[in-house]
């Protein structure tokens, strides 16, 4: 229940920022920048909120959040911008595609990833 429970937190901090941060992304960033500068300028908030999050959860949540996170984007997508599933898969394979991939990547392995660290800082007396 405890890991079902930071999955959720996970997932809803991470997922949550990106949804705050798509609409300034889509509507504001993305007409005057084109869509890799912009889906670059959204991802150090977003691994700011991986950072926060993961280091607050067990190291086994990360794929488990990365299934109902691509559940929520797949269902946000279709929903809120008409977009198919099949449509979304062909996005990954744009230049933008690829900075969103790398941070599914990133997400899936953070909580593994920032507990590591953390264990090292604490060892080496770095963080209480």
């Amino acid at each position: 229940m405890r890991v079902t429970l930071a999955m959720l937190f996970y997932f809803g901090l991470v997922f949550g920022t990106g949804f705050l941060l798509g609409p300034i992304r889509v509507l504001w960033l993305e007409p005057r920048f084109g869509p890799i500068i912009a889906t670059a300028c959204e991802a150090p908030f977003l691994l700011i909120a991986m950072l926060v999050a993961a280091r607050r959860v067990p190291r086994v949540v990360g794929i488990g959040s990365l299934a109902l996170l691509q559940i929520a984007d797949f269902t946000v997508g279709f929903w809120l911008r008409g977009i198919t599933p099949t449509e979304q898969f062909a996005q990954l394979l744009t230049g933008q595609g690829n900075v969103y991939a790398a941070l599914l990547a990133l997400f899936a392995i953070m909580p593994w990833a920032a507990n590591c660290w953390l264990g090292r800082l604490k060892l080496h007396g770095y963080v209480r």
